[in-house]
């Protein structure tokens, strides 16, 4: 028997699951098991820490990397724009991520997150330009956006009102529907991930 291939998602609270009554409803179980559903071999562990920023990811990357691990997601930034942290410093913290993942030769998916316009045009440029820019250094996987599958439902997430029914309360963490929606629109781009850690 092949030993199944081991991601690690390396995230804030939208990784670790935040708000959601059963935890299994969260990102993580819910990818593995759309993955596992499509006949992949795969565990994916959840090394998401709510409240998490770029610098924190950093901080515990080199730990959250077990030995099994044969890939990385990365969703982080969330955090950053919440706080209004420079762009600048949060795109070093994500580079030193992606250099320990090189480093251990592990193929990586980087997921954007998409910056509000309440911070300026320049700083919208800046953050969202950030994660394409890296994964064309890297030559990282990249998801252009981690609530894309909510846009391909029809949801614009700069209107909250068209956001409600995947949303949580708060109106910045999925609801089990939301989970489900994103999973589908980040799992083709997982998948990619897999054949590259399985090749």
């Amino acid at each position: 028997m092949a030993e199944p291939v081991t991601i690690v998602a390396l995230g804030d609270s939208l990784t670790a699951g935040y708000g959601l009554a059963d935890q299994s409803q969260g990102f993580v179980p819910v990818l593995e098991g759309w993955l596992k559903a499509r006949g992949h071999d795969v565990a994916v562990q959840n090394a998401g820490v709510s409240g998490d920023t770029t610098a924190g990811g950093l901080a515990r990357i080199g730990w959250a990397l077990g030995p099994e691990a044969d890939a990385l997601i990365v969703t982080l930034g969330g955090n950053d724009l919440l706080r209004g942290l420079d762009p600048v410093a949060s795109k070093a913290n994500l580079e030193g991520i992606l250099k320990e993942a090189a480093a251990r030769q592990l193929p990586v998916l980087l997921v954007s997150m998409k910056a509000p316009g309440n911070f300026g045009p320049e700083y919208k440029a800046a953050f969202d330009g950030m994660y394409g820019e890296l994964a064309g250094a890297y030559g990282t996987f990249l998801a252009d956006d981690f609530f894309g599958g909510l846009r391909a439902a029809g949801a614009d997430p700069t209107d909250p009102a068209s956001m409600a029914a995947f949303m949580q309360a708060d109106g910045l963490h999925p609801n089990p529907e939301g989970v489900k929606l994103i999973v589908e629109g980040l799992g083709p781009k997982v998948e990619e991930l897999l054949k590259e850690a399985g090749s």
